[in-house]
């Protein structure tokens, strides 16, 4: 039992070390002959999340901007937290409570801004929260009366990746 548990342990390090070092090679070059040959993978196009941005005007009024966020891109986080219970602050304007991007896995929202316009939030849209100042947004559940979402604080100083759409 002991010789068949040591062979099944040795074979696995074998298979990890192979995985490891063939994938370590996936970008190497390769020389044959007098030639050297590149092994690479093709470039894929980039692809999006559609995005909507909450921000400060000058004024202290909020508004929001539509785009997006290029996927495969590492973004800084430190921590992030899930909530599903709706807090009385929320009900009533306010700004958000730090920059932070926020994943809606279950719930349809509409959001309001300073102005009265509105927009749609909902599980496929990450919402970019960087109205930390003045009068802040509202916002009404739509579908049901539950909003499951991730909260994932953006570091100060830190790049949102955010694209805004063309106007």
């Amino acid at each position: 039992m002991k010789t068949k548990t040591t062979l099944a342990i040795f074979s696995l390090m074998s298979l990890l070390s192979f995985g490891a070092a063939s994938a370590k090679d996936m970008n190497a070059t390769t020389t044959v002959g007098n030639q050297t040959a590149a092994s690479h993978h093709e470039e894929e196009a980039p692809t999006y999340l559609k995005a909507v941005r909450l921000i400060n005007l000058p004024n202290g009024d909020c508004a929001f901007e539509y785009g997006k966020l290029e996927t495969k891109v590492h973004m800084p986080a430190t921590s992030f937290f899930a909530q599903t219970k709706v807090d009385a602050y929320e009900k009533v304007a306010h700004p958000a409570p730090r920059m932070q991007y926020v994943v809606t896995l279950k719930g349809k929202l509409q959001f309001k801004v300073s102005n009265g316009d509105t927009f749609i939030i909902e599980p496929g849209t990450i919402l970019v929260a960087e109205d930390v100042k003045g009068k802040g947004h509202t916002w009404d559940l739509l579908d049901g009366d539950k909003w499951d979402r991730l909260y994932i604080p953006i570091p100060a100083g830190a790049d949102d990746h955010f694209i805004a759409d063309k106007k």
